[in-house]
């Protein structure tokens, strides 16, 4: 039986496992003033990161339509997939996940199973990776649900902001709340699980590095871990080289570039991690 793995940009997942294991990507849309761009297609994040601070209007996102996803489930059908799963950003951040719904409910050849992962970044890419893994070793639909949906309740993305900057322009953080968090210097650790973000602050750069990686030590033993950052390369090299120690064995440590549909908020220059801890 083959099983099709699809999943949308805001995984993050690097071009050479999206290759390897032929998951299926379904883009978001980035909006820049009257401009419109499908992530990682219209416009590379590299290029999204260098002009964020300067673009006139801040940028806005999309999710897809209908019949992006149509066209995704559709392909898998017509290479030969008996089913297909499919995998999200939390609906708490996108309704991508509402539209993957919609798409489904149309597909009438085969089963098309969406899932709500509760995560963002690589903490979808992960769980993405991971059932690819299992349809390939010929696991079957309902084990892979089963075990997917376990692991993502125990699957955590930690990152620290650079700056509390953009989260003031898109509107996730007041004016009163950015102006206090400037004078203190704040270096923010985001804390996304099972659908729930939380906000941690720390004062110094070194401090909340220090945070982040005890964060991660609390949760005991891990299954994976991957990197994570908006376009921070030389910072997301240090911290591959500080964690060093956190990467359990296995497959090797994913680094991925965080989608401009959450950079948009936290701005470049953020780090972190994106793990699933062990039972």
């Amino acid at each position: 039986m083959k099983i099709a793995i699809v999943t949308d940009s805001t995984a993050d997942l690097p071009k050479q496992v999206v290759q390897q294991h032929d998951i299926g990507v379904v883009p978001l849309y980035i909006n820049i003033g009257e401009n419109s761009y499908l992530d990682g297609v219209d416009m590379t994040r590299e290029a999204f990161y260098l002009g964020l601070p300067h673009f006139k209007h801040h940028p806005t996102t999309a999710v897809p339509g209908i019949d992006a996803f149509l066209k995704a489930f559709n392909h898998a059908l017509e290479t030969g997939a008996d089913a297909v799963i499919s995998l999200h950003i939390s609906k708490t951040l996108s309704n991508t996940v509402d539209v993957a719904r919609l798409a489904a409910e149309r597909i009438k050849e085969i089963p098309v199973h969406v899932l709500d992962t509760g995560n963002l970044s690589l903490g979808v890419g992960l769980l993405a990776r991971r059932a690819a893994l299992m349809a390939e070793a010929g696991e079957k639909v309902k084990t892979i649900l089963a075990e997917i949906s376990d692991k993502a309740q125990r699957t955590y993305t930690f990152a620290v902001l650079s700056t509390l900057e953009f989260l003031r322009r898109s509107g996730r953080l007041s004016n009163l709340q950015f102006g206090l968090g400037s004078l203190l210097i704040l270096k923010p650790i985001i804390k996304m699980n099972n659908g729930v973000t939380d906000l941690e602050k720390t004062r110094t750069i070194t401090g909340s590095h220090r945070r982040l990686m005890e964060l991660v030590e609390e949760k005991g033993k891990l299954e994976e871990l991957a990197f994570v950052h908006t376009h921070a390369p030389e910072k997301i090299a240090r911290l591959q080289e500080e964690a060093a120690y956190l990467v359990p064995q296995g497959l090797p440590a994913m680094v991925g570039e965080v989608t401009p549909v959450i950079g948009s908020h936290i701005g470049p220059g953020a780090v972190g991690f994106s793990f699933i801890q062990a039972v």
